[in-house]
């Protein structure tokens, strides 16, 4: 898996691609998922349900990827601005991210139970109430 083989090479020092230094970098922001990430064999294949209240580290940490992505080339057009107003309210650019987390998260919500594609206006009008 992408992120255990990332923090792998992290942590052996090893030569990472733009992508995976990116990924480390969001890794070292978790302390709390270190354990889980060094330890694949038992955590890779764990079932995290909402009923269970854990949050699923691959799942969060691929959404801070996914956002940070999106900032980058600005897609949805305006994510940018949005990023930056969340930083600046909040005082730190994680914070903001994982307020556009949950929005996010609403976005591919929708879309699952509507069985139609994500709708960026969706995630945009979420954002704004933010």
């Amino acid at each position: 898996m992408f992120l255990i083989e990332t923090w792998r090479k992290r942590r052996a020092s090893s030569l990472l691609t733009p992508l995976e230094d990116l990924a480390a970098q969001l890794i070292e922001k978790h302390p709390e998922y270190y354990s889980i990430l060094e330890n694949p064999e038992r955590y890779q294949d764990k079932d995290y349900t909402p009923d269970q209240g854990a949050t699923n580290p691959f799942l969060h940490l691929m959404m801070h990827l996914t956002i940070e992505e999106q900032i980058s080339i600005n897609q949805p057009h305006g994510i940018r601005a949005h990023f930056q107003r969340l930083t600046a309210k909040h005082e730190a650019e994680h914070d903001a991210q994982h307020q556009m987390m949950e929005c996010l998260g609403e976005m591919i919500w929708q879309a699952q139970r509507h069985g139609t594609a994500p709708d960026a206006g969706v995630y945009l009008s979420c954002l704004e109430s933010k």
